[in-house]
This record gives C-alpha cells, structure tokens and sequence, in this order.
C-alpha cells in the first residue's frame, strides 16, 4: 500500500509540533484527522495547511474523555473503512518544583501527556490488529530519557511513554502493528519561546549541534515512522534533540 493511501490521526494538532506532522503526513498525500482541545486555532488550520481539501479533517475534543476519544477513532474508522497512522502528540506542562507541586498539576500533566495515549493506542490497536497493519507513533521528550529539573510531572508522563510504546510494540508486532516513539529536544515553538533568555542559553549549551530544532525537524522523524520505509522498525525510539542525548 502506498503511504498516499494511508489515514492517519494527529493529536494536538493545531499549533507546534503537532501542526507540522499534520503538514508533513498531509505532504505525504496521507488524510489526515487533526485533532485538538482549540476549537478557534483548528479552524485556522486549513489555511494553514494550504486549504488541502478533503485530505484533512479537523475535531475538536479533549483526548483525555475515554468514551469521546474512542468513538472519534471509531468513526475515523467506519468512515474510511481504515486507519494507518496514530501520532499521540497531545501534550501539556505545568512545571514547577517537586516538594511544591500540587496533585492537580501532577495528575493533570499525566492524563494528557500519557493517558490520552494508553486511550488512543488501546482504540486504534484493536482497528490496526483486525487489518494487520499499522504505525503508532508517541510524542515522548528528551526529559522522558534524562529527567529535567522542574519537571517531575511532564518527565514522568514522558518516561511513561516509553514504557507503554515499547510495549505496545511487543504486544502487537504479531499483527502487524509497530509502535515507536520521538523524543525531541529543545525545539521552537510557542512553549519554548516565552522562556528566559538564560534558560535558552543554558539549552543552548548542552546541544552538540548547537542549534536549536524547528518543528519540521520532529515532524519529518515521525513521517518516517508513520512510512512503509520503516516498516522493519518497532520498540525504538528517535532522539530529534540535536545531539544531547546519546
């Protein structure tokens, strides 16, 4: 099957990261489902997009309602008799100090960053194993391999991603499904881009190729994995961080 056949599902799609992926997979020829809480910045997509027609379809919802994440890829499935592709790139950070966090901000970065994608893999996995076919792909973090202070939250929910990726990968590579993970570095958006010049300074720093990533550099990483050319390729996971982690 050619990969401009291919449907896929992009959580978090509506800026960052998640906007790029949706490009790229769109570039691709895939149809892509964008999927993001921003109702108002999901309807700029198409425009952003270069108005690609029936290639994307746009859904507003919160990834972390079990019954509305399921019956979405449901009804992904039931209208394109298919689904090839699930990036869980939904993502949130509430940073702060581990003695001064509050439940809340622990329990909500972790319903986002990792429970969405326990609800979409589970959903989409039982579509994929019936056709023996496709590529799930989560949105892990350089803090997820190494931890990062101030973020006791968002490096546990991003070192559970691992965990649920590689075994997802082990329990269905029998059907036919992979599962792999990206792990990015310091790269620019929205969320990087109110930092402190001395923090960004300090990332600066640590990165080997001393440059900080764009988005496209995760986006074209995760279209490889959602390709047939990594079709051999499951259980691994992509550091797009420029060096830092070896």
């Amino acid at each position: 099957m050619a990969d401009s056949d291919k449907v896929a599902i992009v959580t978090g799609a509506a800026r960052g990261i998640g906007l790029e992926i949706a490009r790229e997979l769109l570039s691709m020829g895939m149809t892509v489902v964008a999927v993001d809480l921003k109702e108002d910045l999901l309807a700029e997509l198409p425009e952003k997009l270069g108005n690609p027609g029936d290639k994307l379809l746009c859904r507003a919802m919160d990834v972390t309602d079990a019954d509305g994440f399921t019956a979405l890829i449901d009804e992904v499935v039931e209208k394109f008799d298919r689904l090839d592709v699930l990036v869980n790139n939904a993502g949130i950070t509430r940073d702060g100090l581990l003695i001064r966090m509050d439940d809340d901000d622990w329990e909500q970065v972790l319903k986002v960053n990792l429970t969405s994608a326990f609800i979409g893999t589970r959903a989409a996995g039982r579509h994929m194993i019936r056709r023996k076919s496709g590529s799930i792909i989560n949105m892990s973090s350089y803090s997820g391999l190494e931890g990062n202070r101030g973020q006791a939250n968002y490096a546990a929910s991003k070192a559970g991603l691992l965990g649920l990726t590689k075994t997802t990968a082990k329990e269905l590579a029998s059907k036919g499904v992979r599962c792999n993970a990206v792990a990015p570095g310091f790269i620019r958006t929205e969320m990087t881009d109110v930092l402190p010049q001395q923090a960004k300074d300090m990332a600066l720093a640590q990165i080997p190729l001393k440059r900080f990533g764009q988005p496209s550099d995760v986006a074209m990483a995760v279209a490889f994995l959602a390709s047939d050319a990594s079709g051999y390729i499951t259980g691994q996971v992509i550091s797009v961080d420029g060096g830092m982690h070896t």
